[in-house]
């Protein structure tokens, strides 16, 4: 059996690198020889030339040969990772610590790359016996490639089943792994006291989890459903003055370009912690990738305008420059800490609006992932589809997210999940994410693509009746 399934395996591979245009031979991996095309057509730049320049127009080589530009535009470099053999020599000293948490309690799968921080890194398992399972599995099965697509798919959060993730947090850099059983901790750099303290704090362990689940399921069959599948969805407790600062960023903004600009923002203004060895699948050589701490709101006075706008913030800039010069004024990092005191969500978003670039959502993403206002509900796209199909099928006829139009959506979830409403909002949030999509039972997937279906068929129709009536006049 296994020689067969080696042939298998052997016969597999030789049709993929045939069907890809590749030789093997003893391991060495070469490109196959290709007949060159011809360029489909020039560059922008070179029509401009020819249209300056009639010499160069006349020339029969500039449009018969192929660009050298074009040829390897779409050549993307392999993808950079961090690898978790190679992270286990970094302070081998330390070693993982048990946080003594159930999974039903919580699942860092579902909480770190899910859209409330931006600063965590997944970590790739390198373990040998995996990769062999995957192999066999990629020669057996015709499906795999496309198995693999839905499972893992296509999502700016990432993939849910990830199992280890290393961040920075004040002023360590730590590792959080994720077992069967419970959640681990390694400090890669920093102070090893108090850290499990720190997590039980970050994580919010003192809550349980639980109860709430069973609470929210009573009031919501289709939540107790998806809690099913998807437990221990915690709101992280993150220092507000990083929360504020990065939530200011992500408005209009995607999680890549979030998370790129983040990073700058952090290698400009914060202080260098650590290099993580990374390398691409299947190489051997190490590169390494420079993690820095969030900055203080002193070292943000270095910031100006100009240079957040050379950095990419673009309009962002002065909302950081203004944000950081009030902040300063009502107190810094300390009156931030004083809005965690204060049992009034709406209190502390009208509180934290006054700040440039605050608006509705950032304030309560804000205050729900680091004030302690549990009752926040952020309000973006994937929360109003689920409150226009689940709650209330009237606002899809909503033509704009008002203040009363969002306040709307807010007391949907309010009145119906009465204890941490934001923190059930956030369970249906993490749902709708398409990389939980081969997790979810499939009648509420079914649901889901429905409904968007038909909502991007309402709209097409509403584009059109705009069309005609336009087209009247």
């Amino acid at each position: 059996a296994l020689v067969l399934l080696f042939s298998v395996c052997v016969v597999s591979c030789a049709a993929f690198a045939g069907h890809i245009g590749v030789s093997t031979s003893m391991g060495v991996t070469t490109p196959a020889r290709r007949s060159p095309r011809k360029a489909s057509g020039a560059s922008s730049s070179m029509k401009r030339a020819e249209t300056d320049s009639p010499a160069k127009k006349k020339s029969p080589t500039r449009t018969k040969n192929k660009s050298p530009a074009k040829k390897t535009k779409n050549v993307k470099d392999p993808e950079s990772k961090i690898f978790a053999t190679d992270l286990a020599q970094i302070a081998p000293e330390n070693e993982w610590t048990d946080l003594n948490v159930a999974p039903e309690e919580l699942r860092p799968s579902n909480c770190l790359t899910t859209g409330q921080a931006f600063s965590w890194l997944v970590v790739e398992s390198d373990d040998e016996a995996a990769k062999a399972s995957i192999v066999i599995k990629q020669s057996l099965d015709v499906d795999f490639k496309m198995e693999q697509q839905q499972q893992q798919s296509a999502s700016a959060w990432g993939v849910h089943d990830a199992k280890e993730w290393v961040g920075p947090l004040g002023d360590r850099v730590i590792s959080i792994r994720e077992t069967p059983a419970t959640t681990l901790y390694r400090v890669l750099r920093g102070k090893t006291d108090g850290v499990e303290e720190y997590l039980r704090d970050y994580f919010q362990l003192d809550t349980p989890l639980v109860p709430l689940y069973e609470q929210w399921g009573k009031c919501d069959d289709r939540l107790r459903r998806i809690a099913e599948v998807i437990p221990g969805v915690r709101i992280l407790r993150q220092d507000p003055v990083e929360c504020l600062f990065s939530f200011i960023c992500s408005s209009n903004n995607n999680v890549p370009r979030i998370t790129q600009l983040l990073a700058s923002f952090r290698k400009t203004y914060g202080q260098h912690l650590i290099d993580l060895p990374c390398r691409s699948d299947g190489a051997a050589a190490i590169t390494w990738r420079k993690v820095y701490s969030f900055p203080k709101l002193e070292a943000l006075q270095a910031a100006t305008d100009q240079g957040l706008r050379d950095m990419g913030f673009g309009y962002r800039a002065p909302y950081i420059v203004e944000t950081r010069d009030l902040l300063q004024e009502l107190g810094g990092h300390e009156y931030l800490m004083s809005l965690r005191a204060i049992r009034d969500a709406d209190r502390v978003k009208e509180k934290l609006i006054e700040f440039k670039g605050v608006g509705r959502k950032v304030a309560d993403c804000v205050a729900l992932f680091s004030l302690d206002q549990m009752e926040a509900i952020p309000v973006d796209t994937h929360v109003w589809h689920i409150a226009c199909r689940e709650y209330d099928p009237s606002l899809s006829d909503v033509k704009s997210l008002t203040p009363t139009v969002y306040r709307r959506v807010g007391d949907l979830f309010q009145d119906r999940f009465v204890s941490h409403a934001g923190w059930a909002h956030s369970l249906l949030f993490v749902a709708e994410l398409p990389s939980f999509k081969g997790i979810l039972p499939e009648d509420i997937v079914a649901q889901m693509n429905d409904w968007r279906e038909q909502e991007q068929e309402k709209k097409a129709a509403d584009k059109e009746e705009k069309k005609a009536k336009k087209a009247a006049k």
